[in-house]
């Protein structure tokens, strides 16, 4: 398989097998006019399978979104077509409008204008909660 490289963009690598994709459609990456190639279960030495996203275009990604699916990826940033950054990713501890509460007793069923925040309230096992309705987000 012969994926080029790219002279302006961003490559997220280190993906846990498998969540390329979730990874591709929270951050919407399918309504871009640019090239964006996904690898799924590449090997890697570090975590024995692994998904790659390369973003042809030098454009704002959502590093709140890359932590809640996958805190262990990693963003390099190429311009020139050498990478100018690496940033290692963490969970953040609040999500605003990355995903929905599926409680349809919560405020944010019936008030539309209210953003979906959850909290991050157990780092250990990835979990976030509401926090209208402390429900957890899957």
């Amino acid at each position: 398989m012969n994926i080029d490289s790219i002279t302006n963009g961003i490559v997220i690598d280190h993906i846990t097998a498998g969540n390329g994709m979730k990874l591709y459609e929270l951050l919407g990456l399918g309504e871009l006019e640019c090239s964006v190639a996904i690898i799924k279960n590449a090997s890697s030495g570090k975590i024995g399978k692994k998904d790659i996203i390369k973003i042809d275009a030098d454009i704002p990604v959502n590093f709140d979104v890359v932590g809640f699916v996958d805190p262990n990826a990693t963003i390099n940033i190429i311009k020139d077509g050498v990478l100018v950054e690496k940033r290692n990713i963490e969970m953040p501890e609040h999500l605003v409008n990355v995903i929905k509460c599926k409680n349809p007793r919560c405020i944010t069923s019936c008030e539309q204008e209210i953003d979906h925040i959850f909290k991050l309230t157990d780092r250990e096992h990835n979990v976030y909660r509401c926090i209208y309705c402390e429900t957890k987000a899957n």
